[in-house]
């Protein structure tokens, strides 16, 4: 693993302990030499990791839409910065850079980003790592609901797995490290009779 995408708010949020995790999230990730893929903004959650890694000498790779470019701010002191045409080719272009993905707290746009690498991961188009940093049980309410689609046999309790999750940034880091992919056929009631 060399890089880690992360994606979170481009706001703030109402708590402190979302600022110091990402802020810890980015201090961990430049002392354990991994690169930050984001998208590329100097504001929220997403500026403040970003910051935070190259306050700690690590290399920190944005990508960002131009529509967003002047909106979101984009951060003009990163190692790298991809301005690009669309949100979906900034989504590719994140997950071609990354070898695992991260969700902090946000909103709509990171919901989406996160449940779609994590939809890629289910249709094996990867087998990278998809984790939330789930701070003061923000992700509780999505947990749930990802259990309910296994109780109501939408989702395979394997591929329910696939969503990683700890409260503290060296903690969802070692379950990146020790990530097996669980390749099992997504659809249910579809199997394949000897």
């Amino acid at each position: 693993m060399e890089s880690i995408c992360v994606f979170c708010g481009s706001s703030m949020g109402i708590r402190s302990s979302y600022k110091q995790s990402a802020q810890k999230l980015g201090e961990t990730l430049a002392n354990l030499g991994l690169k930050l893929v984001y998208g590329g903004a100097s504001v929220g959650l997403m500026g403040i990791v970003a910051d935070a890694v190259l306050s700690n000498g690590g290399e920190v790779i944005g990508v960002i839409p131009e529509f967003l470019a002047n909106k979101e701010i984009a951060h003009i002191g990163l190692s790298q910065l991809y301005i690009v045409d669309s949100m979906h080719e900034r989504k590719t272009k994140m997950a071609e850079l990354a070898d695992a993905f991260i969700a902090l707290p946000g909103g709509y746009g990171t919901l989406e980003e996160f449940c779609e690498i994590l939809t890629w991961a289910q249709l094996r188009l990867h087998e990278k790592p998809c984790g939330l940093l789930n701070i003061e049980g923000y992700y509780d309410p999505l947990l749930k609901l990802f259990d309910q689609a296994v109780t109501e046999q939408f989702l395979k309790p394997d591929l329910r797995a696939l969503v990683l999750q700890a409260s503290e940034p060296e903690e969802l880091l070692t379950l990146f490290a020790n990530y097996k992919p669980n390749i099992v056929d997504k659809w249910i009631g579809r199997e394949v009779k000897p």
